[in-house]
């Protein structure tokens, strides 16, 4: 794309397609020149934030700009696929949130027809441009904290309850996107059970177990039913073991000096012997930023310079079926189901 200011249109104004409204009018080389809603009263709160963005109802206006270079699409799950097809087949680059679809087939199709129109297609995840993912990300390329036996996540809270969407597509989603992100790719397989506590035909809480490579494990706790609200990620390696905590902005990780260690002689015949290793914190210094923000930025470097980012649509379909291999699961109660490795053919 030739150099010069990049139209963003953003599609979806509820809770966080505002978000985007903004980031994306304070970075570099782009413009918001139009935001779609549905709702007159979530229009009318973005037109008075953001004077010289158009707001409009119907997202095919968006699509038709010849402003519009992009768009980013931020409604409900189930009319991802109907949006972004409609945005591609106009030509538009899109940032898609999270998840993509809610099938693998339409997952597989948007990535094809992205293809086949030469436009970009980014998956929409926050949490893979979080310094502190990030970190944990470097450390475990690096051998930082030795080999990972196991990954364990919980994020939880009382509310808000969703009715569109189970809890693990709303919540693990997260925690999926990062374990794959971590280990490099998609699990062999998930198990997962889930339950129905406030009467709703949707799961509201679930625990998730996927497996990494031959033998880590990687476990997600989801619930919106909890009176306390945590976003933690522990990774428990040969070497060191560390915590990431969302809920402490200004140090979320912490690397523990921890761990298990063979005594080098045995005190009994046929018998080893195991101890405790317990060495100092170290709380790294991260250079903070808005999550939000450096993936705008990365989403415009992918248009601008064709940089790849960590959130290509390939990204987002092996999500999908991961979520698939879940939702067979928990139907059977808990059953091991094999999430397939070449997702994206």
């Amino acid at each position: 794309m030739e150099s010069r200011m990049i139209g963003i249109g953003v599609v979806g104004l509820g809770h966080w397609g505002p978000n985007h409204v903004r980031v994306f009018s304070q970075c570099a080389g782009a413009r918001v020149v139009v935001a779609a809603d549905l709702s007159e009263a979530r229009r009318r709160h973005v037109s008075q934030l953001y004077r010289d963005v158009a707001v409009v109802a119907d997202a095919g206006d968006v699509f038709t700009r010849g402003d519009v270079d992009a768009v980013v699409i931020a409604t409900p799950a189930r009319t991802h696929f109907a949006m972004a097809r409609a945005a591609l087949e106009a030509g538009k680059h899109v940032l898609l949130e999270k998840p993509m679809c809610t099938s693998l087939a339409e997952a597989r199709a948007l990535l094809a027809l992205a293809d086949r129109t030469e436009r970009v297609l980014m998956h929409g995840h926050v949490f893979l441009y979080n310094e502190g993912i990030r970190y944990l990300h470097a450390g475990i390329a690096a051998g930082t904290f030795g080999a990972v036996q196991y990954a364990h996540a919980t994020r939880t809270n009382l509310g808000p309850i969703r009715r569109d969407a189970n809890v693990v597509e709303d919540l693990a989603t997260h925690e999926i996107t990062i374990f794959d992100y971590l280990f490099g790719g998609p699990p062999n397989w998930v198990s997962a059970v889930g339950s129905r506590l406030l009467g709703t035909d949707r799961e509201d809480v679930s625990f998730v177990t996927l497996q990494y490579g031959e033998s880590s494990l990687a476990h997600a706790h989801v619930s919106w039913l909890n009176p306390q609200k945590v976003r933690t990620l522990t990774i428990v390696g040969t070497q060191r073991m560390v915590v990431w905590n969302d809920m402490e902005p200004l140090e979320p990780v912490r690397v523990f000096d921890k761990g298990l260690m063979e005594e080098p002689y045995y005190d009994s015949f046929g018998e080893f012997q195991l101890r405790l290793r317990d060495g100092d914190i170290v709380i790294p210094k991260l250079n903070l930023q808005e999550p939000l923000r450096v993936q705008a930025e990365a989403f415009l470097r992918r248009l601008t310079s064709g940089e790849r980012t960590i959130s290509e649509g390939a990204d987002g379909v092996r999500l999908v079926a991961c979520l698939e291999a879940i939702e067979q699961s928990m139907r059977e109660e808990g059953r091991r189901v094999a999430v397939p490795a070449e997702v994206c053919l």
